[in-house]
């Protein structure tokens, strides 16, 4: 579910490796959040999150969901906003490395690092909930908004957008593209950079500037659980989570 390397410069990765997109079931979350903790516990200066070639991550694991019942969807938001609570909290630096498409939940993990590398090509990133029938919190769009601006992040929320790689470079969603075959290198160089730099300075402004993001994350209880559950289970977005259900299996089929 995950794969662990240690690099140079007490950097360690954690690779998302559930086959076939990197589907973020509740199981590969609380992995997530113990292998940061692991990590970090371990005396890791910096982590870099990876995904496979072509596919970052898929998002939330939609067809685990349906016919759960309103405790066990509970249950998945708490350990989902759980990992995003432990990644904008970390204590050392963390980069994503966007090894391919990374639509809704995946994009939104990438958001709670401090650098984001794309892989340049026919890939695309976003927060396209809206178009699956989920309403995106404000816990998120605080998020997005911190990366790539109020307006932006309006537009793209509202319409659930997503962006192919230029244009996530252009509008500031990513900061760095390259071939495919390099962006966890790339991830580690820019990592490796900043680790170079004065510990205590860099560490401690780190902390300043990122200030917003870990209060916000610091209760998970307080981010309107029961409220994404209640949108979980509107009609409307049953109806329409499993239609794309529906349309997951037929290609599995073919």
């Amino acid at each position: 579910m995950l794969k662990l390397t240690r690099h140079d410069h007490d950097i360690h990765e954690i690779q998302l490796a559930r086959p076939p997109v990197n589907a973020l079931n509740l199981e590969m979350l609380q992995a997530l959040r113990a292998a940061i903790d692991d990590a970090v516990r371990d005396g890791a200066r910096g982590i870099v999150l990876s995904g496979a070639p072509g596919m970052f991550s898929a998002g939330v694991d939609v067809p685990s969901l349906i016919g759960v019942d309103r405790a066990g969807v509970r249950a998945y938001w708490h350990g989902f906003f759980s990992a995003c609570a432990t990644l904008a909290r970390s204590p050392v630096p963390v980069v994503a490395a966007i090894t391919g498409h990374s639509p809704a939940g995946g994009a939104v993990l990438s958001l709670f690092c401090d650098y984001r590398v794309m892989a340049e090509g026919p890939y695309r990133i976003g927060l396209n909930e809206v178009q699956v029938g989920l309403a995106v919190p404000e816990s998120i769009q605080l998020a997005l908004r911190r990366v790539v601006g109020a307006y932006r992040a309006e537009r793209l929320l509202v319409s659930g957008t997503m962006v192919d790689a230029g244009q996530a470079l252009a509008c500031g969603f990513v900061d760095e593209l390259t071939g495919i075959d390099q962006v966890t290198t790339r991830a580690l160089h820019w990592l490796g950079e900043l680790l170079a730099l004065p510990s205590h300075a860099m560490l401690s402004t780190r902390q300043v500037a990122r200030a917003d993001l870990a209060d916000a994350y610091a209760d998970v209880e307080a981010l309107s659980l029961d409220a994404m559950v209640d949108g979980f289970f509107h009609p409307q977005t049953q109806a329409t989570l499993q239609a794309l259900v529906e349309r997951l299996k037929s290609k599995s089929v073919k």
